[in-house]
């Protein structure tokens, strides 16, 4: 979905709420920088959720500039494929986020969540501006086809995996209208 917190060896189940080591977390060569002078663990998956969250409504904000719902989908897409190359190092950010905080019991889980619930829902509300009657059941598809080959993406380190689909599903919405 966009940048973020990319990389913390071992995944973020093991963050407590004892201050983070700086040295287990990893600059993205690309990408924005995480440095961590002080804090807790679970202060910094806060932090990393938040980050997402206001990505996310900064992402929408420049979308919403679009003239239609089919072009601020399409345009959705093409920022995708924009970052393939980022995405075949280290998946999806808020995606991988997800699936890691999934295995902790201490509501993290549910916090980032929320976050992808809020792409869920942004796409919902263009297919219900094309007129679509089942825009939850079409967003979820697509949100869906996205975390997909995110992961298909990152596992055989294949940017234009990500380029072939972002057309497949630009041609998608295409015939949705």
């Amino acid at each position: 979905m966009g940048a973020g917190l990319r990389s913390c060896p071992g995944g973020l189940g093991g963050l407590q709420d004892d201050p983070p080591d700086p040295g287990r977390l990893r600059d993205v060569e690309d990408g924005p920088r995480v440095q961590v002078l002080t804090g807790t663990g679970t202060g910094l998956v806060e932090a990393a959720i938040d980050a997402h969250a206001l990505n996310f409504q900064a992402m929408t904000a420049s979308l919403d500039l679009r003239t239609g719902p089919r072009d601020r989908l399409k345009a959705l897409l093409r920022g995708w494929a924009e970052q393939r190359e980022l995405t075949a190092r280290y998946g999806c950010p808020t995606g991988t986020l997800c699936s890691e905080l999934d295995k902790r019991t201490d509501g993290l889980d549910r916090a980032a969540a929320e976050v992808m619930r809020l792409l869920i829902d942004y796409a919902e509300l263009q297919f219900r501006s094309m007129g679509r009657a089942d825009s939850r059941e079409l967003a979820i598809a697509l949100v869906s086809a996205y975390q997909g080959i995110s992961l298909l993406t990152n596992t055989f380190r294949d940017p234009e995996l990500m380029t072939g689909e972002c057309r497949r599903l630009e041609r998608w919405i295409d015939s949705l209208a």
